[in-house]
């Protein structure tokens, strides 16, 4: 039913819940798990230089650890991983990426809190959802899922994409 499943990433130890899904999705469908790390443009755009370019440098840099921890655990479980490295503003380019990768489903966590601490479903998440042309499976975050990967998934807890 699916060839490609699509897990947008952030690195975040949140992720733990998303990526094993993504992977059991992709898995039970014999399908190309395609993980994707957007490098959020915004937040270092008005940076001076040589800073701006450092701070990309270290977004890229976390982007492709949190890529190949994916990776690993998709290999593990015997499933085809791609990774890929965009910049822009997040939700437009996990959009882009769906259509120009043929994507036939998204698996992503959700983010996201009120000002009172109430969990809800972060701006990327629910533009994706309301945007993509493919079905979206989300996955709500939780830092506590992280140590179901036996502290080996890379920490970005302070970088969540919104």
């Amino acid at each position: 039913m699916y060839s490609d499943v699509l897990l947008p990433t952030d690195g975040s130890l949140g992720m733990a819940s998303a990526i094993r899904h993504a992977v059991h999705q992709a898995d039970g469908h014999d399908a190309t798990l395609h993980a994707l790390y957007v490098v959020d443009v915004r937040a270092y755009a008005i940076l001076p230089e040589p800073t701006r370019t450092q701070v990309h440098d270290l977004l890229v840099e976390a982007g492709e650890e949190a890529l190949e921890f994916v990776e690993s655990v998709g290999e593990d479980a015997g499933v085809e991983v791609v990774t890929a490295v965009r910049e822009g503003v997040p939700a437009d380019a996990i959009l882009d990426y769906i259509e120009e990768a043929g994507i036939d489903l998204v698996a992503m966590g959700t983010h996201g809190e009120t000002g009172d601490g109430v969990r809800v479903v972060g701006s990327v998440a629910e533009a994706v959802v309301g945007n993509a042309t493919v079905p979206v499976l989300t996955v709500r975050v939780n830092d506590a899922d992280a140590a179901t990967f036996d502290d080996d998934l890379p920490v970005h807890s302070s970088r969540y994409i919104h």
